[in-house]
């Protein structure tokens, strides 16, 4: 019987080098060379900076996603979710000016509106997992489509916009930070942290490992599979609700077409980084090189103009397929 608990996937093959584990890290640094050979911007704080900024969004989110695939689930929901939320906290902040004014109070509150649509959108998605038994697989199928609906419907087909004046002052959540550094790198840093020392040092990120490495033997050793279960799409919901208070700033509008392919996005990161697509097992700081990887590829087309930035979508979906070949092939071997 092949081995597929936590532990024996972090164990290196006999006599060298686990290349699962040291092949993304290497990639990446190949990824680096190779922008700074065809474009000597590529390594310029201005591109670096803005690389960096612009993954923190699928970032955050593929972080909350490492969790719930490694707890043995999949969440296809996350872009639509981010879309809706983005224009629900719009559409509140909007509508809140006349009583509260323009100024901090009423940001500070649209980001408390986005972290609750984001906790009440995730728990939603956990509890028709974990609660009605409903596959994963359709019930954030179904929520893609519900959530996509809604925010079109809110928009009227259109573009939900921030008052000019409010985004001006909350510009600078995207656009300013710390000692040169913007706030979403430093959002993502610190969610990024947080979540590998979740997932390898607390009792949550075990039982996300022994719940999707197999089900059964997670209950008989007494592990709350469905409260397990329920809290990692709550964490997600909550990340992506992050991750839109930090994307909101950038453009002040959402629509329709806010937050297409983050779903695949976060997965591949998430696979890409070597997380188990079965669950079983994960690793946050992998997922964070599958999000940097993603990203210095979409960056190096778009310097170098190899293909069309219209076919971005085309090489992640190529990426995933051969990430988990890549996989099936680990597991045959061992």
């Amino acid at each position: 019987m092949t081995d597929t608990s936590p532990a024996s996937a972090a164990v290196a093959p006999r006599g060298g080098l686990n290349f699962h584990v040291l092949g993304p890290l290497l990639a990446l640094i190949a990824l680096v060379l190779l922008g700074a050979w065809l474009n000597s911007n590529f390594l310029s704080y201005g591109n670096v900076t803005n690389v960096l900024a612009r993954s923190a969004f699928i970032g955050i989110i593929a972080v909350g996603m490492t969790f719930v695939i490694t707890a043995g689930g999949i969440d296809l929901s996350v872009g639509s979710m981010a879309a809706f939320v983005a224009g629900l906290m719009i559409i509140v902040m909007n509508l809140l000016i006349p009583t509260m004014g323009i100024g901090w109070p009423l940001i500070l509150f649209g980001m408390a509106v986005a972290l609750a649509a984001g906790f009440l959108a995730g728990w939603l998605n956990g509890f028709l997992i974990a609660k009605i038994r409903i596959e994963a697989f359709i019930v954030t199928l179904g929520t893609m489509g519900i959530y996509r609906s809604l925010v079109t419907w809110l928009a009227d087909g259109g573009t939900l916009s921030l008052n000019s004046e409010l985004r001006s002052l909350y510009r600078p959540v995207y656009y300013s930070g710390f000692l040169g550094v913007t706030w979403p790198i430093i959002v993502f840093a610190l969610v990024a942290i947080c979540g590998e020392l979740a997932m390898r040092h607390t009792a949550f990120g075990r039982h996300c490992a022994a719940l999707g490495a197999n089900e059964q033997v997670a209950r008989y050793s007494a592990v709350k599979v469905d409260q397990v279960r329920m809290a990692t799409y709550t964490l997600l919901g909550m990340l992506v609700g992050l991750a839109t208070i930090m994307y909101v700033p950038r453009l002040g509008s959402a629509s329709a077409a806010t937050g297409v392919l983050w779903e695949l996005e976060a997965i591949a990161a998430v696979i890409i980084g070597g997380t188990a697509l079965k669950g079983g097992y994960g690793r946050v700081w992998g997922t964070v090189i599958g999000v940097l990887i993603l990203s210095l590829i979409d960056n190096i087309l778009n310097l170098a103009s190899i293909v069309s930035p219209y076919l971005n979508g085309t090489i992640q979906g190529v990426i995933v397929i051969l990430a988990v070949v890549l996989q099936r092939e680990k597991k045959a071997a061992d």
